[in-house]
């Protein structure tokens, strides 16, 4: 795979789907640990866990207030190091994506 090692956990935390679901939770904006874990019916300690995962990968940060860890997805590092592995695997279809993201565009706006 290229990239660097650090890249490697980016891919690790995106391989459970427990992780996967809580990234795109976040996808709205900042949410209490204690309301991620109450969208599981999984222990709050497991939750902790993933979001350990996740937050170790880059891709989510946290703050503290009061008691409470507010958690947000890190958009662009789960982008980037998710367009590295796509451009540098398959090109041709970032390319084509691309231009047919610009047709449409185009066509909803002449």
């Amino acid at each position: 795979m290229t990239g660097s090692p650090d890249e490697a956990s980016v891919f690790r935390a995106l391989a459970d789907p427990t992780r996967r679901q809580i990234l795109e939770d976040l996808r709205d904006g900042e949410l209490a640990a204690g309301d991620i874990a109450r969208r599981f019916s999984i222990s709050g300690p497991s939750i902790s866990r993933h979001l350990g995962v996740l937050k170790g990968a880059g891709l989510v940060s946290e703050r503290r207030e009061g008691n409470r860890i507010l958690y947000t997805l890190v958009e662009e590092r789960l982008a980037s190091c998710v367009g590295r592995f796509l451009s540098a695997v398959c090109p041709e279809q970032i390319v084509l994506r691309h231009t047919r993201w610009r047709r449409t565009e185009e066509s909803e706006h002449p």
